[in-house]
């Protein structure tokens, strides 16, 4: 799941855990169409209200993401590592994407009083998308610097995909009624379950997975913590 060049590692290989990331690939797609399902997926086929070209933009390019993280997993897993690597170039423009436009639909979301969630107001919402943009920068950006150590680039970009699943489980219709706290966890316990595997497979948790989650941990209570205080609501204001 390389974004750049091959990684090289001085660990031995497993293919035993190459499952473990397609299968995450396919439950992460599986996460998005279920959440944005009713609003853009099967948009043309239900009343859904309309949407701005910019929220296309952004549903394109988010599930742009999630398509390309599967067929990565799978070149891998079957060995084609040429077609991966030329592949890796277009995932870095597409991460960079996601940052860019993800903010600037966060943005115009913001302006137009919009959120996904009615208990909570458009200004506190604001810290979640950016919360989530800054927990993708940050692993993604480590996942390209540490490219040659494969162990740990695929690690970091799979929490990096798992962890933008929250805006999707914030749109389920029981773990969306519950706020932020319950999609959080569904994300948390998403990462566990790799970690878990690795645990089995390997016979230890891999220190990427462990530093990862922290980073997700951290961000996701940290937004809890600020959501709606005078400092954030400030900031948010300021920004917009």
């Amino acid at each position: 799941m390389a974004i750049a060049t091959p990684a090289v590692d001085t660990l031995p290989r497993s293919t035993s855990e190459r499952p473990l990331f397609t299968w995450y690939a396919i439950i992460a797609l599986a996460v998005v169409f279920v959440g944005f399902a009713p609003t853009w997926f099967l948009k043309p086929f239900l009343e859904a209200p309309e949407l701005s070209a910019l929220k296309h933009v952004h549903g394109i390019v988010m599930t742009a993401w999630f398509v390309l993280f599967l067929v990565q997993a799978r070149l891998v897993a079957t060995g084609n590592t040429a077609m991966h690597r030329k592949l890796g170039i277009a995932g870095t423009g597409i991460a960079v994407l996601v940052v860019v436009v993800g903010m600037q639909a966060a943005l115009a979301s913001a302006r137009a009083g919009i959120t996904p969630l009615p208990q909570i107001p458009p200004l506190a919402f604001f810290i979640m998308p950016v919360g989530e943009m800054v927990v993708f920068t940050a692993l993604v950006g480590a996942a390209i610097a540490l490219r040659k150590r494969s162990a740990w680039h695929k690690r970091l970009l799979l929490v990096a995909t798992i962890a933008m699943l929250a805006p999707a489980f914030a749109r389920w219709p029981v773990v969306g009624d519950f706020g932020p706290p319950a999609f959080f966890a569904a994300v948390d316990l998403l990462i566990i379950g790799a970690m878990m595997y690795d645990a089995r497979r390997n016979r230890r948790v891999h220190p990427a997975f462990v530093t990862g989650l922290a980073l997700v941990v951290l961000v996701q209570v940290g937004r809890l913590a600020l959501a709606g205080t005078p400092l954030w609501m400030d900031f948010a204001r300021r920004v917009i």
